[in-house]
């Protein structure tokens, strides 16, 4: 792991909950969409999301 300031570190810890919270909002999104374009899309904005989650987790391994 680099070695972050206590600065960095309280930016990427805020980035990960917004990105856990629009994970969570895309996938009710797609939960809730009857039309089948619009729920893929939902779903692929998620994936896109938990994507950058995962890329923020690996900063503080």
């Amino acid at each position: 792991m680099a070695n972050l300031t206590t600065k960095e570190l309280a930016a990427i810890e805020d980035q990960l909950t917004v990105e856990q919270n629009l994970i969570q909002k895309y996938k009710a999104y797609a939960q809730h969409c009857t039309d089948p374009q619009l729920k893929m899309k939902c779903e692929q904005i998620a994936g896109k999301h938990q994507n950058h989650f995962q890329r923020l987790m690996g900063q503080l391994s």
